[in-house]
């Protein structure tokens, strides 16, 4: 969900209040059962070929992100599109789209799109993106229990490798941009574009709400375990990088 809940919060989520069990709300009408199986962390806002310094640069901007954060852009003015991920660096080339959104660093820098575009956005849109492992309920009751158990602890720990891999490989493809196209910019997003985007997730959030009895129900699970863990966030990892940022 953009602005929701980052990778460790998530987690805290899932394994400690109501995650697993909504999770599993949702994939008991398929027969299935579901299980965090990874995280990229916070993912970037995407690749822009030119700066954006206002909501009205916003308008028209033909710009590759799927999904919810489409829809959201879509509302704010931006020109949505959804290319198939072979088109995206010749699109991009080719002045087809303005901007693209993707993963992170470590995806990005493969797909090239650093060589075109110069700014590079900060995300709002994907604080975490979760995978899962979904499995055949009727076989998973069929195995004994010392397998079930074995099974969880594994996926809890291949989940944990993901999000572990990613911050590491982000890091070290983000330091190799730097160096070898130092024209690339990193940017956040002007307050005003966030304040949009904020309100219009908002808005829209509570339009699935009204829509959709189990969407209401993870939408507000989330928001509200958002408000007990999210002030310890700010107060302990939040303080802690404002403060030696510098350093």
């Amino acid at each position: 969900i953009p602005f929701g809940m980052i990778a460790p919060e998530m987690y805290a989520w899932f394994y400690h209040d109501e995650g697993m069990e909504l999770m599993q709300k949702v994939y008991e009408p398929f027969g299935l059962l579901s299980f965090p199986g990874g995280n990229t962390a916070n993912q970037m806002g995407g690749w822009f070929r030119k700066e954006i310094k206002s909501l009205d640069d916003m308008k028209g901007l033909k710009m590759r992100t799927p999904g919810f954060a489409g829809e959201v852009m879509s509302e704010v003015g931006v020109a949505v599109t959804n290319l198939p991920p072979g088109e995206l660096y010749t699109a991009l080339e080719r002045n087809t789209i303005d901007a693209v959104e993707w993963v992170g660093p470590a995806l990005d820098l493969q797909m090239g799109f650093h060589q075109i575009a110069k700014y590079y956005y900060s995300g709002w849109q994907e604080p975490n993106a979760e995978v899962q492992f979904l499995i055949n309920k009727k076989t998973w009751d069929k195995l004994p229990a010392d397998l079930q158990a074995i099974l969880r602890v594994s996926m809890r720990t291949a989940a944990y490798d993901m999000y572990i891999q990613s911050t590491h490989e982000s890091g070290v493809a983000w330091e190799k941009m730097k160096q070898e196209y130092p024209d690339v910019t990193h940017k956040v997003f002007p307050p005003e574009v966030i304040t949009a985007l904020r309100e219009t997730t908002n808005r829209l959030l509570d339009e699935f709400a009204e829509k959709d009895e189990l969407a209401n129900e993870i939408i507000t699970s989330q928001r509200e375990y958002l408000k007990q863990v999210r002030p310890w966030t700010n107060i302990s990892d939040k303080a802690y990088l404002n403060s030696v940022a510098e350093q």
